[in-house]
């Protein structure tokens, strides 16, 4: 028998940036543990085959057009959503984009690109729902960050930016949230292969130094996610907020190894 506290069976979770990646994987641990979904994309064709998969599960899934980076997408995308499904109780802002430049390579567009996306599109999306989340006194709002939350790299200055102001975004809105029942939570994956950075794991002495650096000793696979976003969209994390979880092998503890 499940336990109760991490049971999502009737409530709705909104997850952006779901036409593939960690989105879907966010999506279908939401869904293996009960919500139904909105999933949203810039283009409302590529969530045609993951809103088939969700209702071959048995819930139900509601695929949108949004392009966080656009004002009247995010206000026409919520409004939708609120017609169609009587009550949003988690929000997962997972849009996003990178752009890997040396930093004296960075054009003002690259910026405003991953900031737009990463970070205001996050804020907005947020903003969109937290009206209707506090008209009902609750709400689970989960930001993906990353471990570029608290860790800089080099080559993505924006990306680090941005992943840094979802940090403090996240401490913020849950102040501001906190007392109409609403938790925000910030969950930052540590080195997981994506799209966006599948062409770093082409090259294997990158994979074996990463590999060294992190004391689980493997990079992250999707599924390492699903407890930490059922976690944070459930009961069971009622009492925490403002928070950044890490999910990331440990590399955080900064520890390297001796060479021989």
């Amino acid at each position: 028998m499940p336990d109760i506290q991490f049971d999502l069976s009737g409530k709705t979770a909104v997850v952006t940036g779901a036409s593939r990646g960690l989105g879907q994987y966010f999506g279908r641990a939401l869904a293996r543990a009960g919500a139904d979904l909105v999933i949203t994309s810039r283009r409302l064709a590529d969530l045609l085959p993951f809103q088939a998969e969700i209702e071959a599960m048995g819930r139900r899934a509601l695929p949108l057009a949004l392009d966080v980076r656009d004002h009247a997408s995010i206000r026409f995308m919520a409004a939708e959503t609120l017609s169609r499904v009587p009550r949003i109780d988690i929000l997962v802002n997972n849009a996003g984009c990178n752009v890997r430049k040396p930093a004296v390579d960075i054009t003002w567009d690259d910026w405003n690109l991953v900031l737009d996306t990463n970070l205001r599109g996050a804020f907005f999306v947020a903003q969109a729902f937290a009206p209707h989340m506090i008209a009902n006194g609750r709400g689970r709002v989960i930001n993906i960050g990353s471990v570029t939350s608290v860790f800089g790299y080099a080559g993505i200055g924006p990306y680090c930016a941005s992943r840094g102001g979802i940090k403090q975004l996240t401490m913020s809105l849950a102040d501001e949230w906190g007392p109409h029942g609403i938790t925000v939570n910030c969950l930052a994956p540590g080195w997981f292969k994506t799209q966006q950075n599948a062409v770093l794991y082409e090259n294997q002495r990158w994979v074996e130094y990463l590999t060294d650096r992190i004391p689980l000793k493997r990079p992250g696979q999707p599924d390492d996610l699903n407890g930490a976003i059922v976690f944070l969209a459930s009961d069971a994390s009622a009492y925490i907020t403002g928070q950044t979880l890490l999910v990331d092998g440990g590399i955080t503890t900064g520890a390297t190894r001796a060479t021989a």
